[in-house]
């Protein structure tokens, strides 16, 4: 029986997969989760061989949560299940630990499937997901020194660019307004010499940014 976590803030959602794995054999569901937290304390309580990971939710969302229960578990094996392929949420992602990348408009046996391949150690990835890391990997970031430094408020920008946020919930943040935080993402892109803010999050996932706290957050 592979025991499997289910981390999702709709219940209509954890209800269709319980039935599903139910139906199916050879699974067990150990907890359910609507947040982050409430994963954190599940992992901790049930220790699931598998956790079915949402990205999108209410107070900690899956990335903050994979990075922290992977950081706590260094072997949890944790498959993001999601509505979202965009490259802001999919690489802090992979990043933070998932070892799988589902998109919920997936099958019931692709599921099904790429629930055993993580359970067993091997990465699944919905061939959307794989495609755009081959992309990537193909053309990879400049990673080269940079004629000009970021002030400390440009880094702190790129961090929460590289944590999946939007220019919205940045300036939410930083207590600064939206036109603002387009201004500073312009800037970023034109010192890194890159082509675009998914250029701009692969860069500070690389360089282990998107983890740090950007010094003096007020400069600049």
């Amino acid at each position: 029986m592979i025991r499997v976590l289910i981390v999702d803030d709709h219940a209509i959602v954890r209800k269709g997969i319980r039935a599903l794995l139910s139906e199916s054999g050879g699974f067990e569901i150990v907890a359910e989760a609507s947040d982050g937290q409430e994963a954190l304390l599940a992992v901790a309580a049930t220790q699931p061989d598998v956790i079915l990971m949402d990205l999108l939710m209410p107070g900690m969302d899956g990335i903050e949560a994979t990075r922290r229960i992977t950081s706590q578990q260094p072997g949890a094996r944790i498959l993001v299940l999601t509505s979202f392929a965009a490259d802001n949420k999919l690489f802090p992602a992979i990043k933070a630990g998932a070892l799988g990348y589902l998109l919920k408009d997936s099958t019931p046996e692709e599921l099904l499937r790429a629930i055993r391949q993580v359970h067993r150690g091997e990465p699944a990835l919905h061939p959307t997901i794989a495609r755009k890391l081959l992309q990537e990997i193909a053309q990879p970031v400049d990673l080269q020194p940079v004629p000009e430094a970021l002030t400390g408020r440009e880094l702190a920008v790129l961090r929460l660019i590289a944590q999946g946020l939007s220019n919205q919930e940045i300036a939410d943040q930083l207590s600064v307004s939206e036109p603002t935080v387009r201004t500073h993402v312009s800037r970023i892109l034109g010192k890194l010499h890159l082509a675009s803010r998914t250029q701009a999050a692969l860069y500070a996932v690389r360089e282990g940014l998107e983890t740090e706290e950007a010094a003096n957050p007020e400069g600049g």
